[in-house]
């Protein structure tokens, strides 16, 4: 994995754990948490986490 590689998986752990964060307190929807993955996988088009997950 490259140094790019990694900033762009870091940065995309690091959004996606907020987005879970707030869909397990209620602040977003699943429909929300959603848009937000494809965006941001768009965004920083992560080799290890555009792996399907599960919602919590």
């Amino acid at each position: 994995m490259t140094n790019g590689q990694f900033e762009r998986e870091k940065n995309y752990g690091v959004v996606m754990a907020v987005a879970r964060m707030m869909l397990s307190k209620g602040l977003i929807s699943e429909k929300d948490y959603r848009k937000i993955d494809t965006i941001y996988k768009a965004k920083y088009r992560p080799v290890i986490g555009a792996l399907p997950a599960r919602i919590p």
